[in-house]
């Protein structure tokens, strides 16, 4: 089966990008194309149909690819707690937590088994599969147990493309850096090399490009000019949001030191009525129409950040001021009486007191509950079908009234005053219908008109930004000429 892979000279050089433009180009032929990705570290989490966890980025590039999900595409996932600590996560179950300088001793045998067994997997059911490589190939101090760049490429003799980030300065330095310091079965695997994040006009570049390709006997497909319209961010240190003209409601995201699955949040992002913040430690929260507590992977340690930080003493008198809160999962979880992880799951905090403004107290436990859902709406519109995932340890008891967000209660609660909003519910916002109408609640109290809520969901419009990035990517990298001639 041919297999194609991308390796970039840093992070961020935009492997995951073209990864899901190649993948998006390919379905688009006709073909049936998967995306893979041995290993990867993060904390955007997607579960599968089957109740497995793999990196939100591979469920995207699925996604392009117009096929469902599955944690073969990612068999090894890595979720940062902290203290230089690991969960791990093989073949979509958690399988221990573990130290930096233990993981390869612990895990690298049973991780290259997942990675080959995936790829045979795979192998039988689709016609290409184009693999990501993670960070740089060319960390000499760490080659030997590299589980997820050339290995695979030389595992599958893939054809390789290397991208370079011209955006901070360094592109040729690094695409020549990188080469050198491959051996030469790895750097014969090299078939194109990719310019990215281009400003400015590409008469200037060619006589460098010219130059790469005289000096690496390696062409160059293309120049990728710098786009607006990005992918997820897989880093915290990533998260942006871009400053919009004529909005009418200011939504606050706390940033965790360890804020989770914050691509629930892209619907809200999209809104062109809607503004978002990202509040870091020392920031003033001020006067949003709401505050979002986010998912964290270590619920008592960040818990302990909100109050040492002073943003709880905030988002306190915030609530007292009238203003309005919902939590997402390990958020909902902070926003109680008090947080228990007897066992020291997380971290060495074993107990930590919530906001105590919902009335619930929750156990974080052993058992991790990680499983797609379907459940109606009850408020604030009734009837209404919405769907998401759970991804938590744990369990949280009500221990006084509060309303049902869901027909399933235990998914989510609203206090009494109806300003405090709580769910373990991953993926809310994209529920069309629903979003829309939450944000009605907020725009009502602004004295706004109400926007029209019979919208589809966000699955829609991230399928057509897929579409349009695929298409956008294709018209300065011409695949079907590199296939051809590699």
């Amino acid at each position: 089966m041919p297999a194609l892979m991308v390796v970039g000279c840093t992070s961020n050089a935009g492997k995951s990008l073209l990864v899901t433009a190649l993948c998006g180009w390919l379905a688009q032929q006709g073909y049936r194309v998967t995306p893979f990705k041995g290993q990867n570290m993060a904390l955007n989490a997607y579960v599968t149909s089957d109740g497995g966890e793999m990196g939100y980025a591979q469920a995207v590039q699925a996604w392009a690819a117009d096929i469902v999900p599955t944690t073969a595409m990612n068999p090894i996932l890595l979720k940062p707690q902290g203290d230089m600590t690991s969960q791990v996560i093989i073949q979509g179950r958690a399988v221990g937590v573990t130290q930096a300088q233990d993981y390869y001793q612990n895990y690298f045998d049973l991780g290259w088994q997942a990675i080959t067994q995936s790829l045979t997997e795979l192998q039988k059911e689709y016609d290409y599969i184009v693999c990501e490589g993670a960070g740089s190939p060319a960390e000499i101090n760490l080659k030997h147990r590299d589980l997820t760049n050339m290995r695979v490429a030389k595992y599958l003799q893939a054809k390789t493309i290397l991208v370079g980030d011209i955006n901070p300065g360094g592109v040729f330095a690094h695409i020549i850096g990188t080469l050198a310091l491959l051996d030469p079965e790895e750097r014969a695997l090299i078939k194109g090399l990719i310019i990215n994040k281009f400003r400015g006009q590409k008469s200037i570049l060619d006589p460098g490009l010219s130059w790469l390709e005289t000096n690496t006997k390696i062409p160059v497909l293309g120049v990728i000019p710098w786009l607006e319209q990005q992918l997820p961010a897989e880093d915290s240190l990533s998260l942006f949001a871009r400053k919009k003209s004529n909005t009418e409601l200011n939504i606050a995201i706390i940033q965790l030191p360890k804020i989770s699955n914050f691509t629930d949040f892209d619907p809200l992002l999209l809104e062109p009525t809607v503004q978002v913040n990202y509040i870091q430690a020392g920031q003033n929260l001020g006067t949003p129409d709401v505050v979002i507590i986010p998912g964290s992977k270590t619920t008592i340690a960040d818990l302990n950040w909100l109050h040492t930080t002073g943003l709880a003493e905030q988002i306190i008198s915030y609530h007292q001021k009238g203003g309005w809160i919902f939590g997402i999962c390990g958020g909902m979880q902070m926003l109680g009486v008090e947080v228990h992880d007897p066992q020291g799951l997380e971290s060495n905090l074993t107990k930590m007191q919530g906001l105590n403004l919902l009335p619930t107290k929750t156990i974080i436990t052993p058992n991790k509950i990680t499983q797609q859902r379907q459940s109606i709406s009850v408020y604030p519109v009734p009837n209404v079908r919405v769907n998401g995932y759970e991804i938590h340890q744990g369990f949280t008891q009500v221990t006084a009234e509060t309303k049902p967000l869901f027909l399933d209660p235990h998914l989510g609660y609203v206090d009494g005053t109806g300003r405090v909003w709580g769910t373990y519910l991953h993926g809310i916002f994209e529920n069309g219908t629903w979003r829309k109408t939450w944000l009605n609640q907020l725009r009502s109290r602004r004295g706004l008109a109400p926007l029209t809520t019979d919208v589809p969901d966000f699955s829609q419009q991230r399928r057509q930004m897929l579409q349009n990035l695929t298409q956008t990517v294709a018209a300065f990298i011409p695949w079907g000429q590199f296939l051809k001639d590699s």
